[in-house]
């Protein structure tokens, strides 16, 4: 299991340094500071669990990739639009 995080510092704990020596199908990866891409990749998980998990019952884990590949699939076609970068410098 992969898992991204930010450079909080509660993410580098000794604690949860240890609990992942522990688990070792558990790998950490660390974005990099200041790194605004990941908050567009937390909206769109945001929308996803609003969407589609949360309050869902899946019968089998066939059911639920289905029905999320079925989501991704209508959300680019229906609902994607780039993202427009900009700064004001102010």
């Amino acid at each position: 299991m992969h898992i991204i995080a930010d450079n909080l510092s509660v993410h580098k704990h000794g604690s949860v340094k240890e609990w992942v020596a522990k688990n070792r199908q558990v790998e950490l990866h660390y974005t990099p500071t200041y790194s605004s891409w990941l908050n567009q990749v937390e909206i769109w998980f945001n929308i996803l669990s609003k969407d589609v998990l949360k309050g869902s019952v899946w019968q089998s884990k066939k059911q639920l990739v289905d029905q999320l590949m079925e989501y991704i699939k209508t959300y680019n076609n229906e609902r994607a639009k780039p993202f427009k970068w900009t700064y004001n410098p102010g």
